[in-house]
């Protein structure tokens, strides 16, 4: 980008010509610094546009860096992007509450990810290298539902994310617990902060976008994804505005590669337009007689206000011996194609979920882990096929 420069702060020499040679061809000013120290200097002294840096430097902190650029009134709104060897949430998550606009993760498809940041940073109308000024930049949108409760559905939705994002360290994933009138997924993942789906729904429009989420919602390390928590107060949440809700799962849309809803069993007028406006609808049928025939009521609601059965896809949860024999009923009481099964873990998803860590992490061998991990690829496929075929907007 003619006029713009760019300090590429990294001690990985491959790396710094790897990022040069790509940023140059779009006609930005490379500058280079092997140090973090030497990043330094050379940010006060050439003043760049932009500086990309990896925060894993041998010779400073992350923190401090980022600190020390912010303390300088030369360099103290000088956008900063993260390029990072280091995929954990934990250090994303530091970067972030610190101040840096982007953390990106180093990988095969990074530098559309750069291409994109340096685009939204230098406020660019069209992204570089996408073949359609048209093309609209969203998420794929997950619902997560049940008929009944009880049916594990947070469980499996917390799980689910947890393996997007572990196959997806490059992308950005979100969970919002849509459960009125008090969530879960907080209690099962150990988050115990002030801010969910209440609290933001206090705030304006203007104050909660796609930085505002980025930087405040937080990432428990062992789940690695970002976190709105359900409502924690009853009475509070009873006050939440359907608009309002609308507008925060479009913003978390244009901000996140994945955004996850769980709205558990909560069939309501602020939950319908956020099933209609799904890419996916989830719903998690347990084996129980009672759940199945709720389903096909559910079902038989939903289709009638639109929603299509290319974009179900079903799980059939704690499933126990004749696990194809109970596929085939449920299939033929419901209506619905169960796409995956997930077979009864017993008192292992309680010990997972009593200490707050994920049933792939606690017991990474168990079956159901294993399914859970192939589950997560499929949905990952399929958010690449509905990218893929979306329309463009002006064809809508």
């Amino acid at each position: 980008m003619v006029g713009k420069s760019i300090l590429i702060v990294d001690d990985n020499p491959a790396s710094r010509i790897f990022i040069a040679y790509h940023l140059q061809k779009k006609q930005f000013t490379i500058l280079e610094a092997p140090t973090g120290k030497e990043g330094l200097i050379f940010a006060w002294r050439d003043q760049p546009d932009l500086i990309l840096f990896d925060p894993t430097l041998r010779d400073i902190t992350d923190q401090e860096f980022i600190q020390k650029l912010h303390n300088d009134p030369r360099t103290t709104k000088t956008p900063l992007i993260a390029l990072s060897t280091d995929p954990g949430a934990a250090r994303r998550e530091i970067c972030l509450k610190a101040g840096v606009n982007e953390y990106l993760v180093k990988s095969s498809q990074v530098m559309l990810a750069l291409e994109e940041s340096l685009n939204r940073i230098f406020g660019v109308e069209n992204p570089i290298d996408v073949a359609s000024k048209d093309k609209e930049k969203r998420g794929l949108l997950i619902v997560f539902l049940s008929a009944k409760g009880g049916a594990g559905t947070s469980s499996l939705c917390a799980n689910l994310a947890m393996n997007i994002q572990r196959g997806q360290p490059e992308g950005r994933v979100v969970v919002a617990d849509m459960v009125l009138p008090i969530g879960s997924i907080g209690r099962i993942i150990g988050y115990k902060g002030n801010l969910n789906l209440t609290t933001v729904a206090d705030l304006s429009s203007e104050e909660t976008n796609a930085e505002y989420f980025h930087k405040n919602l937080p990432t428990p390390e062992l789940w690695q994804f970002q976190l709105l928590a359900g409502s924690s107060d009853p009475q509070q949440a009873n006050k939440v505005k359907e608009d309002r809700v609308s507008e925060i799962v479009n913003t978390l849309c244009s901000a996140y590669d994945f955004i996850i809803l769980d709205i558990g069993r909560s069939l309501s007028r602020i939950s319908l337009p956020l099933i209609q406006k799904a890419n996916l609808v989830i719903p998690v049928i347990s084996t129980e007689q009672s759940a199945i025939e709720l389903t096909k009521i559910v079902w038989s609601y939903l289709a009638t206000h639109g929603i299509k059965n290319k974009n179900i896809y079903a799980v059939l949860n704690r499933t126990v011996g004749l696990e194809e024999s109970m596929k085939l009923e449920a299939e033929e009481a419901t209506g619905l194609t169960i796409k995956t099964t997930i077979p009864f873990m017993g008192s292992n998803l309680t010990v997972a979920n009593n200490l707050n860590q994920p049933i792939t992490t606690k017991y990474p061998t168990n079956t159901a882990s294993m399914i859970l991990k192939n589950w997560a690829e499929d949905i990952v496929k399929l958010a690449e096929e509905i990218q893929a075929n979306r329309p463009k907007e002006s064809e809508r």
